[in-house]
Parts: structure tokens; C-alpha cells; sequence
């Protein structure tokens, strides 16, 4: 698990109820445990969900992964973090993918720890929520790309999906880490500074680049 990211900012913003996922034409992406740690992150993908580009799925094991070790890490209450896990809930009442042991035993190569990870996304395919679906995950190294392949499953990590949206999605991608971010602000769950410093912060280099890139040729139009 990485848990590099600040403790100031582990609840996401609050938001109006997702429309369900049959209703999207958007990608699945399985939000790992260690996605939901970042205080930036979450909240971005949440909102990005919100608008549409996404459509996340979780279980409640993946939940109290997340609860468990933020408040391991962290000086949060749990029961913060209890209310945050419901109202995701209530946002995107079609997201938890429920009990998925039974898809576990098509996964062999997986790391045993993740495989309930995988085996959400699992869920997702035969329950057609979203086409195509995705883990999305910093620790690509305890999945194999092959396995998951055969289940129809995608793997990849939050900074090379955003920054591969960017060359379609660039000013909705702006808008969103905009509103986040200073959202984030006025609720005194990060201090203020410059966005490059936080999307950096939070390993997101290739979106840190893509976004400075259009500040710069915006200072010079």
C-alpha cells in the first residue's frame, strides 16, 4: 500500500446522487484501496464520475481496507471515515460490486491479497455495468496483465489513465481538478498551494505536466 499522501484531506467532496451505471457510456474502473487513500484523488475521481467520464466500482472489502489503514496511518476518527464509505454509497448506490469470492477462483497469478480487487472488476464484466473495465491501481506489480486480459479486465494507474484522457478531455479533466482542489481549500483539508505542487505530490506526474503545459501556452494567449 502506498500512503505517501497527506492526512489533511481524506473525505471527498459532497455531491448529488450518480446516475446509474447502465446509463453511462463510460469505462469501469475498480478503485483499489490505495487509490482511495489520496485525499486529492478520490475526491477527483468521484467528481470526474459524477460528470460522467467514469463509472467506479468497489466492494465493502475494499472499503474497509481503506478505512483501516487511513486510520492506521492517520490522525482520522473512524466514524469519519464510516460516514464518507456511505455517502459513497448513496452517490453511487450501484458501484459495490457485493460479495465477489466466487470470481476469485479464476485468478491464479494475482497477488492473494489483491485478488478480491480483481475479482470486483470480475463482477462488473458479468454484471455488465460499464464496457470497458479496469483496475486502476499504483501496485500494478501485484496483478497480472495477462490474467486479467482473459477476464476481460484492463490494469492501469491513475496518472497514465488521467494523463491519456487529457489529449481528449483536457478542459474537462481542468475544470474538475480545479473545483476539486479548491474545494479541498475552503474546507481547510489541504493549505493552500500551487496545483502542479499537489498533482505532483500525489505521484500524478504525467497529469502534472499536461496541466502546467496548459497554463503555460494560456499565459501566453
Amino acid at each position: 500500500m502506498h500512503s505517501t499522501h497527506s492526512a489533511s484531506a481524506q473525505l471527498a467532496t459532497d455531491g448529488a446522487l450518480a446516475v446509474p451505471a447502465s446509463l453511462h457510456n463510460a469505462p469501469g474502473l475498480v478503485l483499489d484501496a490505495c487509490i482511495l487513500m489520496s485525499g486529492l484523488l478520490r475526491p477527483l475521481l468521484l467528481n470526474l464520475a459524477k460528470a460522467g467520464l467514469l463509472v467506479p466500482l468497489w466492494t465493502d472489502k475494499i472499503g474497509q481496507e481503506w478505512q483501516r489503514n487511513a486510520a492506521r496511518l492517520w490522525p482520522i476518527e473512524p466514524e469519519l471515515l464510516k460516514k464518507e464509505w456511505r455517502l459513497m454509497q448513496e452517490q453511487f448506490p450501484h458501484s459495490n460490486m457485493g460479495d465477489v469470492t466466487e470470481f476469485e477462483a479464476d485468478l491464479r497469478h494475482t497477488d492473494r491479497k489483491d485478488k478480491h480487487v480483481a475479482a470486483a472488476g470480475i463482477a462488473g464484466v458479468s454484471k455488465q455495468v460499464a464496457q470497458p473495465i479496469s483496475v486502476l491501481t499504483w501496485n500494478l506489480k501485484d496483478f497480472s496483465r495477462s490474467e486479467l486480459r482473459k477476464q476481460q479486465l484492463g490494469l492501469i494507474d491513475p496518472d497514465r489513465l488521467l494523463s491519456q484522457w487529457w489529449a481528449t478531455q483536457s478542459s474537462l479533466l481542468q475544470n474538475h481538478i480545479d473545483a476539486t482542489i479548491e474545494d479541498l481549500f475552503s474546507k481547510g483539508r489541504r493549505q493552500p498551494e500551487p496545483v502542479v505542487v499537489m498533482l505532483k505530490r500525489d505521484r500524478l506526474f504525467r497529469l502534472a505536466g499536461c496541466y502546467d503545459r496548459l497554463m503555460q501556452a494560456t499565459r501566453t494567449t
